[in-house]
């Protein structure tokens, strides 16, 4: 199989889409974004679909992302970025603004806060200086194939081309699959955080955080 690593285009906002909605999920049944967006799965992928296309630039968005092809389908994405410039908090404009074009209220949206909450006691900080690799997910009919190694290649050439030194990735306890390519990749152990809140709600007792030089 052939596999080609490129930068994410606008066509390309129903795979990233379903690849933030399956990162989210990780190895469980639902997942962060399904307790944040709190609608049925096809609404989800069409929130994340619009997310993904809402301007201005920001952490979710499509300029953030790598896609790999595998034989010229779209397969698998991650993306990688500078928490000072375009962190978390970029994504809250453009979250209202998709909120309101799919006519949701607060009333829908409000399952979610708890939720989101409960999600915060374990997620992981941005180390100082260094370059974040989050929404990494492949298809299943392309899984085991070295895309996402080829897109964790492509990724951390990126942050060393941005200038940076050290990259993070950040995954719930539990899922051994996305582990192992990360330490494959080069990445170490650095901490964790678990708390009964995020196991009850998520699923997971908590969070890894591995990091790498670049």
């Amino acid at each position: 199989m052939k596999i080609k690593i490129r930068q994410a285009k606008p066509e390309d906002a129903k795979l990233l889409a379903w690849c933030m909605l399956m990162a989210g999920r990780s190895h469980l049944k639902v997942g962060i974004w399904d307790f944040v967006i709190s609608q049925p799965e096809e609404r989800c992928l069409q929130f994340l679909e619009m997310l993904a296309l809402e301007g201005p630039r920001h952490m979710c968005h499509y300029t953030e992302f790598l896609v790999a092809e595998v034989d010229g389908h779209p397969a698998a994405a991650l993306e990688g970025f500078d928490p000072l410039k375009n962190g978390e908090d970029t994504v809250t404009l453009p979250m209202v603004n998709v909120i309101q074009k799919m006519g949701l209220t607060e009333q829908d949206m409000a399952p979610g806060v708890e939720k989101l909450m409960a999600f915060m006691t374990c997620h992981s900080d941005f180390l100082q200086g260094a370059w974040v690799v989050e929404q990494v997910a492949t298809r299943p009919e392309y899984r085991r194939v070295g895309a996402i190694s080829k897109l964790l290649e492509a990724v951390l050439e990126q942050g060393r081309h941005e200038g940076f030194k050290q990259a993070q990735v950040s995954f719930y306890i539990g899922n051994t699959a996305g582990e192992r390519a990360y330490q494959k990749a080069g990445f170490k152990y650095l901490d964790e955080k678990r708390h009964p809140d995020f196991e009850r709600v998520i699923g997971s007792p908590g969070m890894i955080r591995l990091v790498r030089d670049l």
